[in-house]
């Protein structure tokens, strides 16, 4: 029995997954991205996002979390803090905040992670879950797609293809709705 993968990443109605796209985050979809990070015991990132996620999220070596978090980020950045991480990339020669490298062959690497005992890795990030899907090793899909256009930046899963299973949905406030898929068989 293997562990699933699952990626999950805001995204706006125009298909855009920049952090910066005017997808602000609020309470309620702190919330939700800290249960998401309880349904998984470890994380897998690409250099980029794992960068991008340390300076936001690592607890600061004074213990204490900066002015700017309000309660639903500290919540999340304590769940996430102490979570084991898997980080991809060729260019980094070490890593730490709980984390470890993934060198060699992607798909072999990413398939003895999922064969390791926990409840999930949860992958996030643009070009590294691209990847992972272009290989089919991912198992769910989170999107939480905002009412926003923006126009420009990095798209879902540029590239690929594949039919996904709608397992789930709801609403969030202020227009946000969560989707939830499994890859489908193809037709």
């Amino acid at each position: 029995m293997t562990q699933p993968l699952c990626y999950g990443i805001n995204v706006t109605l125009d298909g855009c997954v920049h952090h910066e796209a005017g997808l602000p985050p609020d309470a309620e979809s702190m919330a939700f991205w800290t249960d998401e990070l309880r349904r998984s015991d470890s994380l897998l990132y690409g250099r980029v996002t794992y960068e991008l996620m340390e300076s936001a999220w690592r607890r600061p070596e004074s213990g204490e979390w900066p002015d700017w978090m309000d309660a639903s980020e500290v919540a999340f950045s304590e769940v996430m803090d102490p979570m084991r991480k898997y980080v991809v990339s060729t260019e980094l020669d070490a890593v730490d905040w709980n984390a470890s490298l993934v060198r060699g062959d992607l798909g072999t690497a990413v398939d003895e992670l999922k064969a390791q005992p926990g409840r999930g890795i949860l992958v996030g990030g643009v070009r590294l879950p691209a990847a992972l899907a272009e290989l089919g090793l991912i198992d769910e899909f989170t999107f939480v797609v905002h009412p926003v256009v923006a126009g420009r930046g990095p798209r879902l899963l540029e590239g690929v293809w594949g039919p996904l299973e709608l397992v789930e949905r709801w609403e969030l406030g202020r227009g946000v709705v969560v989707q939830r898929y499994r890859r489908a068989e193809s037709a």
